[in-house]
């Protein structure tokens, strides 16, 4: 090896070592023959390659072997077969940091078998990609549209054996743990980022690409580690039709990116922050466009600087529509069911315009046309809106505490639902049993009765019903802290949540700060028209532990604190004679209702067109609910999402005689309005002789 070459390669690969943070990194020493990759040959595997290479002295040796590697009996052999002088052919060593794989693979622009170029195929196997290429192990196989860039098929295939790279440097086969033996190597999102990277290769050569990539088990970062030219069908496709980029010389004035679900109305322009990963939430700036997979509760500091919010999958209950519309924020769900999703479809930065009512995604800012001036009508006065007065109670759902005085001059008679959760992500940002053993209690205490405080002062003297914590353990696990005291359970939604923790040893002291929150704002504020609804009560005897518990930290039940269970599950409806004893009325909670008496998850987009507030079901649930409840001297009322999205059920509630309505801020006005008209529909049926309720609606 010349002097000034070894003194060049021991030099660059210190300044590789201090790029990396490490001494003496781990590299790759990969050879690159100049006709290696040409359209009418391929040399690649020709010459060798070496990994785990340490060391300024072996990284040299190492690269004079890839340069003698030019001579080896094979690669001497397929020159000779391809008519290639040996003396025109010159080689170089490239010198890469090595990834530490979890998984890799390779990727084509082109379909291999049969020229099919609309595609980007990737293969992947956990481990490093020698297995794959050397077809020691079967690998996943994933296809993606390059046209409209999602995935249009994936298989998954067992695999039991890995290569992987010890500390050391060397190589060796282990077993595939049992529960990632039938796991996709890839997540969608991953698949998606290396078929941008793969087409933006491809555009960049101008060619059919062959690439291969790893997976950084350190970080989850992925690398492309080698691009060449496909050669046999870039040589059979050279008259590939080009395509245009116009439309018969018609400018398109709306080019939809992406549909989905009108989850929450209104429309808004702005640029694009697309998030995959919760960790980059305090990147999101004031007044950007939020796209994500899905939200959770400790989004909402995020979603509250939003113009508008767009994910790829949810319903019109998910977490991302409820508190879109308690916050009046167009919002678009369920994008990756009616087509593309949006993360993968709608580039990050970019200008788009959100039509959260038709459920649309524009591409760039699209301002709606206006009426001239001359042709506008003003009236020469203006009235104030009015609203006839209401048997039945409308309230309002909130979460947000500083949105309690914006919404207060609505005309509801209270706050029907509080969510605390909100407090907990947008000002605590910790476990309670963190902040126990860390011995700060009093932020607890203080920053909940703070937030509680803000809406009990805002609708005063209206009641205001708040739902004691209801976080499912995922949830509460994201809160600073909650690794500790959080366990790993297959189904959140049905596990770990509301009364089943507040008396259970491992949380009680917990619940005992928000019984003491709640005394602070009714005794040291003075606030009494608080009052307080249990979730996620599985059964009597939780329902009596729990209020046991209450009555011990001061909130014993009485004429002026009432006492609420929100009415959720199956059991309590069936069981309201019983639990009629320990409560002053209930909450229906339709989301969860509806879920568990059709057995259908409500955010599983595939069973999404089976859940249906309105089912038969439901309505005989919700009607024999009323009348149980009512025999025992208790109040109804609803807070879940039913009689905010559809007018015919609340229709239904009303001439099954609820007691109360609650509803998302942006529909509290035409609800009052549209329970007025029935409640005077309702008395003229009665004068003349005509019927209550349908006959479907009673039928048992």
């Amino acid at each position: 090896m010349p002097a000034d070459l070894q003194k060049a390669i021991a030099a660059a690969y210190d300044e590789l070592g201090k790029k990396m943070k490490q001494k003496d990194p781990f590299v790759a020493v990969r050879s690159s023959a100049t006709a290696e990759d040409l359209p009418d040959a391929s040399f690649a595997g020709q010459q060798d390659t070496y990994l785990n290479v340490k060391g300024a002295d072996v990284v040299v040796q190492k690269v004079k072997e890839c340069y003698a590697s030019c001579f080896t009996d094979r690669a001497v052999y397929y020159r000779e077969k391809q008519g290639f002088d040996h003396m025109s052919v010159a080689l170089s060593a490239a010198v890469q940091m090595m990834v530490f794989s979890k998984a890799s693979g390779v990727m084509f622009t082109v379909n291999v078998a049969t020229g099919d170029d609309k595609n980007i195929l990737i293969e992947g196997a956990w481990g490093l990609g020698e297995y794959v290429v050397q077809g020691t192990v079967t690998p996943d196989n994933y296809t993606v549209s390059k046209a409209e860039g999602k995935i249009v098929e994936k298989n998954v295939n067992d695999q039991d054996i890995k290569l992987i790279r010890k500390e050391d440097g060397d190589c060796v086969e282990v077993r595939v743990p049992k529960k990632e033996v039938s796991l996709q190597k890839l997540t969608d999102a991953q698949i998606l980022e290396l078929a941008t990277y793969a087409k933006r290769i491809e555009q960049h050569y101008g060619c059919y690409m062959d690439m291969e990539w790893g997976v950084d088990e350190r970080d989850g970062k992925l690398w492309i580690l080698q691009a060449r030219p496909e050669t046999v069908w870039s040589r059979r496709n050279k008259e590939k039709k080009t395509e245009s980029n116009t439309v018969q010389g018609m400018k398109v004035d709306r080019n939809v990116i992406v549909k989905g679900l009108p989850a929450s109305p209104g429309s808004a322009c702005g640029k694009v922050h697309v998030i995959l990963d919760p960790s980059h939430i305090d990147d999101f700036k004031q007044g950007e466009i939020l796209v994500t997979e899905m939200t959770a509760p400790d989004w909402v500091p995020a979603m509250k600087k939003a113009k508008a919010i767009v994910t790829d999958s949810g319903g019109m209950t998910c977490h991302a529509s409820i508190v879109s519309r308690e916050l009046g924020i167009p919002c678009i769900v369920g994008t990756k069911s009616r087509g593309a999703a949006a993360t993968s479809a709608i580039k990050d930065g970019i200008d788009v315009t959100v039509d959260a009512t038709h459920g649309v995604v524009y591409e760039g800012l699209i301002e709606e046309e206006k009426p001239a001036a001359a042709n506008a009508v003003v009236p020469a006065t203006v009235q104030a809106e009015t609203f006839p007065p209401t048997g039945t109670k409308i309230y309002m759902n909130l979460g947000d505490p500083d949105l309690a005085e914006k919404y207060s001059a609505l005309p509801c008679d209270g706050i029907g639902l509080m969510r605390e959760e909100f407090i907990w992500t947008t000002y605590i940002h910790e476990h309670p049993l963190y902040l126990l053993k860390t011995g700060h209690p009093e932020k607890v205490v203080d920053m909940l009765a703070d937030g509680i405080r803000k809406v009990c002062q805002a609708m005063s003297p209206r009641p205001v019903t708040l739902r004691f914590s209801d976080f499912k353990s995922s949830e509460y696990r994201d809160l600073k802290g909650g690794d500790e005291f959080e366990p790993y359970e297959p189904s959140a939604l049905l596990g770990w949540r509301g009364a089943s923790r507040y008396y259970d040893p491992k949380y009680i002291e917990g619940f005992k700060l928000e019984c003491a929150a709640v005394r602070k704002v009714r005794e040291e504020f003075g606030l009494k028209n608080l009052h307080v609804m249990i979730p996620f009560c599985r059964n009597t005897d939780e329902a009596r532990k729990v209020t046991g518990i209450m009555a011990e930290c001061g909130l014993q039940r009485s004429k002026d604190f009432k006492v609420w269970l929100m009415a959720e599950i199956p059991s309590n409806v069936i069981l309201a004679d019983q639990f009629n004893e320990f409560v002053d009325g209930y909450s229906i909670g339709s989301n969860d209702l509806t879920m568990l008496i059709l057995g259908c998850d409500r955010d599983n987009d595939t069973v999404s067109h089976i859940y249906d507030e309105r089912n038969l079901a439901v309505r005989r649930a919700v009607r024999h609910l009323i009348e149980v409840a009512h025999a025992g001297g208790k109040t109804v009322s609803i807070c879940g999402q039913a009689p905010s999205v559809y007018p015919e059920f609340c229709e239904f509630l009303v001439k099954s005689g609820i007691d109360s309505i609650s509803v998302n801020p942006d529909t509290v006005k035409f609800t009052k309005k549209l329970v007025a008209q029935l409640e005077q529909r309702i008395m003229l049926d009665a004068a003349t002789g005509r019927g209550k309720v349908e006959a479907e609606d009673l039928q048992w």
